[in-house]
């Protein structure tokens, strides 16, 4: 594990704690471990990295120069954090070759420093957050070879300027810079769906059925309880009975098979 963070210009009283993420597997599995993502405390002058065996302690100037968190190729599970956007200061974060899950926290808009976003090779899954149009300095971004749909943010300011390549690998996204529309079919909310959420066709139907069910007794009792409306409701049946039985012998008696059997 490579894990690198801006310490200087950082809020006061805050404090980041360094994991060692190696294991004798020469990769680390399981999950990141959100509630322990933390500022390492203001002014401090030096940290010390453990690694497998030793334990190595920067000090001085040196702090200044690390402003990265590098994750990828381990066997990290879960969703990702959304407690990293406090690490305002960082300019690359890689969190590739994973098995994260979950959504892309939108709070990774408020990454202003950052320069470098890899998700890429992971099983996130849902919509990549307009937000992250917000993030001005970035300049490296790739998701590719997730599960992400929808569509693509805005093309603006630097997402202006990924191609094709910064999403290959989630057959669901859709949109410029892709070559497919959103409008192919890719599964895409509505304003109205996303506004009410989907319609659950199984509770449509049985709501169908009650109010129909529902309308059928009321007329019902109301034919039982006023006898006037009642005789009225037969008549009208009868009548519209007899029409009908009228309509259909005129229409056959054209017929010249039905004459010659009659």
């Amino acid at each position: 594990m490579i894990m690198y963070s801006p310490f200087r210009n950082v809020l006061a009283g805050s404090r980041l704690t360094i994991y060692d993420l190696i294991s004798d597997k020469g990769y680390y599995n399981g999950e990141l471990p959100s509630s322990q993502v933390y500022f390492l405390k203001y002014g401090a002058e030096y940290i010390e990295f453990p690694t497998k065996y030793r334990v190595y302690t920067y000090q001085g100037k040196i702090l200044d120069l690390l402003f990265a968190i590098d994750l990828s190729c381990n066997q990290l599970t879960g969703t990702i954090p959304p407690g990293l956007w406090n690490l305002s200061e960082i300019r690359g974060l890689n969190l590739s070759h994973n098995n994260l899950t979950g959504a892309i926290p939108s709070t990774f808009s408020k990454l202003k420093q950052i320069e470098s976003l890899d998700l890429s090779y992971n099983n996130l899954t849902g919509r990549i957050p307009s937000e992250l149009t917000e993030m001005t300095a970035l300049a490296v971004f790739s998701v590719a070879h997730n599960n992400l749909s929808g569509p693509l943010p805005n093309r603006k300011n630097q997402f202006g300027t990924f191609e094709e390549n910064s999403y290959k690998g989630n057959p669901l996204l859709c949109g410029p810079p892709l070559n497919k529309s959103c409008s192919e079919g890719t599964p895409s909310a509505s304003s109205s769906e996303e506004e009410h959420g989907p319609v659950d066709m199984g509770y449509f139907y049985i709501s169908f059925a009650v109010s129909y069910g529902i309308i059928f007794l009321a007329t019902v009792a109301v034919l039982y309880i006023n006898p006037y409306w009642r005789r009225a409701w037969f008549k009208f049946i009868e009548d519209c009975s007899t029409a009908c039985y009228f309509f259909i012998v005129d229409r056959l008696g054209r017929l010249p098979c039905f004459r010659r059997n009659m």
